[in-house]
């Protein structure tokens, strides 16, 4: 018998039957539970039974039928809460691409809860560390006393009354949000639950999202994850969360106290009774157990081959993710692994939608990348999960990788052209004009084709990773030593500008010229066509003091920070507040279609004119001119007229108004001066308007 760690209880015996290969994991009926695992290749599978507190292996169980590659049995004697783990007879061949070792205990790719978390140990690997012949000769150390203990769990408990809001895509505001960091430093919500999904769900919490505007939170990783050992000792963790090694359970770090999925759920139901919608950043490109040298902890104990992609020489995985490895969606029981943990998110949890991190790996077809992949196929069709949001990271590190615009239709994609061009318009550099222009209307290059809108276009111009709002005016370079990799990680590429002084200072000009910046930024951003997303924290003006790769930073450098405001950062939340509800009362901000410059009604009317300073419209040597940075468009529906001016020039200027029907015009945005709605004078169609350097303004159109 494997495993020497622990202590089996032979003597007792517990009854066992052929139970169902369906449904996958450990599903408790209401007289006993149902165990099943898929594993083609497997010679043999062991259901391992442990005390309340995971440390006693005290039944270990053969799962007597093997039906179309799925391994099961029903215990009847077993209950919600009971412990267990796995362990998976096979050939340990890695020339052949197979990794089985019986004597390391598995997690259940259908686990519903974890209970304790890793303890790193060279008996979590499946080889023999530090072995001249690499990962050739298996190890028979017993890994269940550091790996965590899978949980039956009776997801009939956990119904509730909540429902999907079902919210119109364009209306979609998205706050993108860490759970331990949006909450670890508020020191008005009770300090056991800080950091968790209840410090989410509390009023204090929600209050904050619905004053702020947004109507999407998109929370980085919660499924179950694992620091990894080399950040372990350098006393660092995984803070962000991409090392998911189960699709089905939540990260426990994010429970309060005795805390359970209810939790989560309930986390849920209180954002969506404040109109806001719940998207969960999902990592099915890879798991935690990185390349062929990574521990032995799930699926690679269980069915290397099948699980994962491989290379030719079957040792090794076909990486596309940078992590070491990529799930083998091409498999059916692997991708049927997927789509029946999206499902449970959405069934049970009432999840609105996912954001794929790097879902190009999962439309892949090896060196290449397949808008009609299976996965991509699977969801279009899927009678659920078809109805729910679906946005993607359109890049991996694998060959032909950056896949931006071209996802199927029915999913949205992270635009990081926008990014660029935003900030580099923003910052000033020559020959940007076209394409601000471009992602202001919402990228119709990428995305205007098989009757996709302008919210494909997921707006941002910081997300987690790289540089906050603040931090992109006030450094030239990341300052990334905290990280402990000699400030070698991290995008070197960030188009930012620290505007005459490297991070921070108190020269008023400089600190003057930064604000005036990011309000000219998140301006953009709001204003543009398309799915604005927001990064935790800019509109507080939180800085990572210039790391742009905090990952592993689960401290003040990467939490949000809920001390008292300087006056300077108070303003500007109001400002993004303003901003956001100006958004929200003009349709034609959030237009349903591209804007192409198509007539609106019978009399030459179009839906969009682009205007040069002098009030001329814009022509083929004016887009071409390498040199403009300064340009106003005219958005036109049938109820409203709204012209914004932008200028990246560093002195201010006159911008002569395009007349208009006979308008008059009024300011509602004036982002040099911080302010929404200011007072003062209607002005007329060819008035010279004062336009700030480095700034935007938002008119509208009044009649008479």
């Amino acid at each position: 018998m494997p495993g020497g760690r622990g202590c089996v209880d032979t003597m007792s015996k517990i009854r066992v039957e052929p139970g169902s290969p369906y449904p996958r994991g450990a599903t408790w009926d209401g007289g006993g539970v149902n165990f099943a695992l898929f594993s083609a290749n497997a010679t043999k599978v062991e259901l391992c039974l442990f005390d309340d507190k995971g440390r006693r292996e005290t039944h270990r169980v053969a799962l007597p039928e093997f039906t179309h590659e799925v391994w099961h049995g029903y215990l009847p004697d077993v209950r919600p809460g009971q412990l267990y783990g796995y362990r998976v007879h096979g050939p340990y061949d890695p020339q052949n691409g197979h990794r089985f070792n019986p004597y390391k205990l598995l997690i259940d790719p259908y686990a519903k809860a974890l209970q304790g978390d890793i303890r790193w140990h060279d008996a979590l690997f499946g080889y023999r560390v530090g072995s001249n012949r690499g990962d050739l000769l298996p190890d028979r150390r017993d890994s269940a006393f550091v790996i965590p203990k899978c949980v039956v769990v009776d997801t009939g408990l956990h119904r509730n009354g909540d429902r999907l809001l079902r919210r119109k895509w364009s209306e979609l505001i998205v706050y993108e949000a860490h759970v331990k960091g949006m909450t670890a430093a508020r020191e008005d919500i009770p300090e056991r639950i800080r950091g968790t999904f209840a410090a989410l769900a509390d009023p204090h919490t929600i209050d904050y999202f619905v004053k702020l505007g947004v109507t999407a939170v998109e929370l980085m990783p919660v499924q179950a994850f694992f620091d990894d050992r080399y950040l372990v000792e350098k006393k660092l963790a995984n803070y962000w969360g991409y090392n998911t090694v189960n699709y089905f359970s939540l990260a426990p770090r994010y429970f309060s106290p005795g805390a359970g999925l209810q939790e989560f759920q309930v986390m849920v139901r209180r954002l969506h009774e404040a109109g806001i919608e719940v998207i969960l950043d999902v990592v099915y490109n890879h798991t935690a157990e990185g390349n062929h040298l990574g521990p032995t902890l799930s699926f690679r104990g269980i069915d290397n081959a099948s699980y994962y992609m491989l290379a030719e020489d079957k040792r090794y995985y076909f990486d596309t993710t940078g992590c070491g490895n990529t799930v083998n969606l091409r498999h059916p029981r692997v991708l049927q692994m997927v789509m029946d943990s999206l499902r449970y998110w959405v069934e049970t949890c009432h999840v609105d939608g996912f954001r794929f991190d790097l879902a190009s790996s999962l439309g892949r077809e090896y060196d290449h990348f397949d808008r009609n992949a299976v996965f991509l196929d699977a969801i279009r069709q899927d009678p659920i999960l078809q109805r729910v949001k679906m946005i993607a990271e359109p890049w991996d590190v694998g060959p032909n990788g950056y896949q931006l615009g071209n996802f199927p239709p029915g999913w949205a994609e992270w635009n990081g052209r926008y990014r660029d061009d935003i900030r580099s318009f923003w910052k000033g550099d020559s020959g940007q004009l076209p394409s601000f222009a471009r992602g202001f209307l919402g990228s119709a290059d990428l995305f205007d084709r098989q009757g996709r809108k302008p919210w494909a276009s997921v707006n941002f111009v910081t997300a987690h990773d790289g540089f906050t709002l603040t931090d992109l005016w006030s450094y030239n370079h990341k300052h990334n030593e905290a990280n402990q990799e000699g400030n070698r990680d991290g995008h070197d590429d960030n188009r930012s500008w620290n505007c005459g002084v490297e991070g921070p200072t108190d020269d008023p000009q400089i600190t003057a010229l930064r604000d005036r910046l990011r309000r000219a930024t998140i301006a953009t951003l709001i204003l543009s066509q398309g799915m604005p997303m927001l990064l935790m924290g800019d509109e507080h003006g939180r800085s990572q003091g210039g790391n742009n790769n905090a990952y592993c930073q689960d401290n003040e450098i990467a939490w949000m920070s809920w001390d008292a405001l300087s006056d300077t950062d108070a303003a500007f939340l109001e400002f993004v507040r303003g901003l956001i509800a100006l958004r929200k009362s003009y349709p034609v901000l959030e237009a349903p279609n591209f804007l192409h410059g198509r007539e609106i009604d019978g009399d030459g009317t179009r839906d969009v004119t682009w205007f040069r300073p002098d009030g001329g419209e814009m022509d083929s040597d004016s887009w071409g001119d390498g040199n403009a940075k300064v340009v106003g468009l005219l958005l036109r529906d049938v109820a409203d007229r709204l012209l914004i001016l932008v200028s990246a020039w560093h002195d201010p200027i006159q911008f002569t108004l395009p007349k208009e029907n006979g308008r008059r015009w009024r300011i509602r945005v004036d982002s040099g001066r911080g302010l929404i709605d200011p007072p003062g004078r209607l002005h007329h169609g060819g008035d010279a308007i004062h336009l700030e350097g480095r700034s935007l303004l938002l008119l509208s159109g009044e009649d008479g």
